[in-house]
């Protein structure tokens, strides 16, 4: 790779998703938007999306209470 395409490259972000139909964390975008979370600039931050989702889940239905 020469030229701007390897600059580009190198200052690419990584980013992660979670698969809602996999049930896993994917490096690329490859499920459909609506079936995954993210993304996220972290592996863990994607690895923990459904946990930190049900926690405000369970928050903002505390407040509904």
């Amino acid at each position: 790779m020469t030229g701007f395409a390897a600059i580009r490259c190198q200052n690419a972000v990584m980013q992660w998703w979670f698969c809602l139909l996999h049930k896993e964390v994917e490096e690329a975008a490859a499920c459909p938007n609506a079936s995954r979370l993210g993304p996220y600039e972290s592996r863990e931050l994607a690895e923990t999306a459904m946990e930190r989702m049900g926690k405000r889940q369970e928050e903002l239905d505390s407040e509904e209470d």
